[in-house]
């Protein structure tokens, strides 16, 4: 099973505070095991709300609004998509992780990623097709 594991936001990491060399060289090493054991597929750090935007959609309106984003409980600071057998294994990988926000409270929280059989007879054959082929093509631009 895939997993997203999310790197909650902290009042620093909102303010832009950047990490430390230690806590770069933990996190580094703690990638280094994920990626060895095969677990770790992608994950990278996120910019502070205040360089994001949010895109409302209502009926057919779309409103763009700029961040700052006020419940900073709500967002995210980073992210890393896993490869692991269960939520079980998850939990054991995310129980090792330094803690991303020192000196303040942190969270990670862990979501299974929709697999095509999760969403039965709706994902016809065709859209099947489809998401097969848009995968490969982003594969092959990966590698290039």
């Amino acid at each position: 099973m895939k997993v997203m594991v999310i790197v909650k936001a902290s009042k620093n990491s909102e303010a832009g505070v950047m990490p430390s060399e230690t806590l770069m060289a933990e996190m580094g090493k703690f990638n280094e095991e994920l990626v060895k054991a095969g677990v770790m597929l992608a994950g990278d750090g996120l910019h502070p709300s205040v360089k994001g935007k949010r895109i409302q959609f209502s009926g057919s309106k779309r409103t763009v609004v700029d961040g700052p984003f006020a419940e900073t409980k709500e967002l995210i600071a980073g992210y890393w998509i896993w490869q692991v057998r269960s939520m079980d294994e998850a939990v054991e990988w995310a129980r090792r992780c330094p803690a991303p926000m020192p000196g303040e409270e942190s969270e990670l929280e862990i979501r299974p990623i929709f697999e095509a059989e999760d969403f039965g007879a709706e994902f016809t054959p065709e859209l099947r097709a489809q998401e097969d082929r848009l995968r490969a093509e982003l594969e092959q631009r990966q590698k290039s």
